[in-house]
């Protein structure tokens, strides 16, 4: 093989791994603020609407952790920021799924559940399986594990 052949390879070569290396990452157009291309936060919609019964998808940082509600069945309680100006208090049901052990102030999650307006910013229930097996349920993800 020539210098030239060689060159052309190993240049080739680069490039494969380059876009192998970048496969999976959606680029953010350098002109546009990271803060504008996040997604719309559907907490904070559902509230303006002033929502109930509207099941989401949400994605925030845990803003702070509240004692459990013991009445009735268990619930694991924290406020969820899901953008800079709106939280919503998460009630899941350690009854029917796990605690979220060593659960800490600033750690992110994602979480689907059913959202119900109040005045303080709403809440996100049934975060757990279906007992009954009626409909799909919610969960919450937490470091690659599935709460639900």
């Amino acid at each position: 093989m020539n210098k030239r052949t060689v060159s052309t390879v190993v240049a080739l070569l680069l490039a494969g791994f380059w876009a192998w290396q970048q496969r999976g990452v959606e680029p953010v157009a350098p002109d546009v603020p990271r803060e504008s291309a996040r997604l719309p936060d559907p907490a904070a919609a559902a509230f303006a609407r002033r929502a109930r019964g509207e099941w989401m998808t949400v994605q925030g940082e845990v803003d702070r952790i509240l004692a459990d509600d013991n009445d009735g069945s268990r619930h694991q309680r924290f406020i969820l920021r899901t953008s800079e100006s709106h939280t919503v208090l998460v009630a899941h049901n350690i009854d029917l799924a796990p605690r979220l052990e060593g659960l800490r102030e600033g750690e992110g999650l994602s979480l689907r559940g059913e959202y119900e307006w109040n005045e303080r910013g709403g809440v996100l229930h049934w975060t757990h399986h279906d007992p009954q097996g009626r409909r799909s349920g919610g969960y919450i993800d937490r470091m690659g594990r599935r709460y639900q």
